[in-house]
């Protein structure tokens, strides 16, 4: 864990306007990532040690982009296990979300791996059988894979009330997107397609191939008449 390199500009949390306690652990997640990263854009994956935020390890846990839209859960706090009334490890993280609602979570995503940026959602879920209406928020920040690329997402979920009967699935209600800015370096630098350029002839390789031969005529073409008759057989 590496918490030396403090950012020196002032962070505007955006988990700080929360007027009670109730949703206190996202905002121990988002102060742990936001002391990794540093001055740089983001943390690497490898950087997250479950003891810095071991007061908020039950509402964290860490995805995976498998496609485009399409986060899997990798690790889960007892807390997301209880909202689905199940292990939740390999699951998409939409599967918290109402079908109504995915799509909208779906596009977040993209803009939290692409941009990058850092995200919350609030979240609402309504009253059925055997379960009173429950809210929550969920935070999204992006974090670097081994391999350098932004395939990983460092977040939290907390919901507040009384859970009821599982699984729980949330509406979005509110979302709220920061871009990602760093002290040491611009905007992460997008893809760019390389242009294709015309294909050379083939080189001859000492060795491989011999010279080309040459044609040479007796009649120099000059001198050739437009029309020759070679043989007549008549």
């Amino acid at each position: 864990m590496d918490n030396g390199r403090q950012n020196k500009h002032n962070v505007v949390s955006m988990t700080q306007h929360n007027s009670d306690n109730s949703f206190t652990p996202l905002a121990q997640v988002e102060a742990y990532w936001e002391a990794l990263r540093g001055g740089r854009i983001m943390p690497n994956r490898s950087e997250i040690d479950p003891r810095g935020i071991e007061q908020a390890l039950e509402y964290s846990f860490i995805v995976e982009r498998i496609a485009p839209g399409i986060a899997r859960l990798r690790i889960a706090g007892s807390h997301l296990s209880d909202l689905m009334g199940m292990e939740v490890r390999g699951m998409p993280l939409t599967a918290f979300i109402t079908p109504a609602s995915r799509r909208q979570v779906s596009d977040t995503l993209e803009e939290v791996f692409e941009t990058p940026a850092t995200c919350v959602m609030t979240l609402h879920s309504g009253k059925a059988a055997g379960a009173p209406p429950l809210d929550a928020r969920i935070l999204l920040m992006p974090l670097k894979s081994d391999l350098g690329d932004v395939s990983r997402l460092l977040g939290a979920l907390v919901s507040v009330g009384d859970m009821g009967r599982s699984p729980r699935r949330f509406d979005v209600t509110n979302t709220i997107l920061r871009p990602i800015l760093s002290e040491n370096a611009g905007p992460m630098p997008t893809q760019v397609k390389p242009v294709s350029k015309p294909a050379k002839p083939p080189t001859n390789m000492p060795g491989f191939s011999e010279p080309a031969p040459t044609f040479q005529t007796e009649t120099p073409l000059s001198d050739a008449p437009y029309l020759r008759l070679v043989k007549n057989d008549d």
